[in-house]
């Protein structure tokens, strides 16, 4: 990467604002897990996780719009699964394993936004622990 410290495994610690909300996403995210299981679209996984976070009083934007430029012209608009707390963003996923691009996908957002902490969520995972990637930028 361009001199930027990237931590793929995410142990970097970050300001107590930032962590909270993570802790938020995570406990968010055990919470469907046990009450859906693996098996669905990520589209209900993502809806779910939406109104857990809502039922908890914490404040996200779903499918947030992200601008991509390229050496000043604006390439066009991407949408973020979720943002929680405008500090991290979470990445719902539905797939039998994570592969490279989506933690790529992740790092790009985690620069386009200027954000800090990005979680991969895979909610096909039968443990929801393997299924979760922290990445700080």
């Amino acid at each position: 990467m361009t001199g930027k410290s990237w931590s793929r495994k995410g142990y970097e610690s970050l300001p107590e604002p930032i962590e909270t909300a993570g802790k938020q996403v995570l406990d968010a995210a055990f919470q469907v897990h046990k009450q859906l299981g693996p098996g669905f679209l990520e589209k209900f996984y993502e809806e779910a996780l939406c109104i857990e976070l809502a039922s908890q009083g914490i404040p996200f934007i779903r499918q947030k719009p992200v601008e991509v430029y390229y050496r000043g012209h604006l390439l066009g608009r991407q949408r973020l699964d979720i943002v929680v707390d405008e500090k991290v963003i979470v990445e719902v996923k539905a797939v039998e394993k994570f592969i490279s691009v989506h933690e790529a996908q992740l790092i790009a957002y985690l620069q386009a936004t200027g954000l800090r902490l990005g979680f991969l969520i895979n909610f096909q995972s039968p443990l929801l622990k393997y299924g979760i990637r922290r990445i700080v930028r």
